[in-house]
C-alpha cells in the first residue's frame, strides 16, 4: 500500500512540473514575449554598441592630441597661441545716399500680378 501511494505521489509531482514547465514554455513563445525579448535584446545590442563607440571616440580624441603634440614638437609650434582673431562680416548698407538708392521707386513681388 505505501509503494502504491509512493509512485502515486511521484507521478503527480512529476505530472505537475512537466505541465509547470510546458506552460512556462508556451508563454515564452507567445507573441507578445517574443515582441518583448527582441525589443530587451536590441536595446541591450545598442547600449553596447553605444558603450563601444563612446570608449572608441575618446580613444581616437586622445591619440590624436597625442599626435598632435608631437607634430607641435616636431615642428616649434607653441601649443597655446591663444584664440584666433575675430571674424568680421561685411555689413551691406542701404540708405538714400547710396547710389542704388533709387526714390520714389516700388517693387511688386507679386507674381500673379500683370507686367
Amino acid at each position: 500500500m505505501f509503494r502504491r501511494t509512493f509512485w502515486f505521489t511521484s507521478g503527480v509531482a512529476a505530472g505537475v512540473w512537466a505541465t509547470t514547465k510546458v506552460n512556462r514554455k508556451l508563454r515564452q513563445l507567445t507573441p507578445e514575449s517574443l515582441a518583448a525579448t527582441a525589443a530587451n535584446k536590441a536595446l541591450e545590442t545598442g547600449r553596447r554598441v553605444k558603450d563601444r563607440a563612446v570608449g572608441f571616440a575618446l580613444d581616437v580624441r586622445d591619440n590624436m592630441a597625442q599626435r598632435e603634440a608631437e607634430l607641435n614638437d616636431a615642428l616649434g609650434i607653441d601649443e597655446d597661441p591663444g584664440l584666433p582673431a575675430p571674424r568680421r562680416h561685411a555689413v551691406i548698407e542701404n540708405n538714400r545716399s547710396s547710389p542704388k538708392y533709387i526714390e520714389n521707386t516700388t517693387y511688386s513681388h507679386n507674381r500673379n500680378e500683370d507686367h
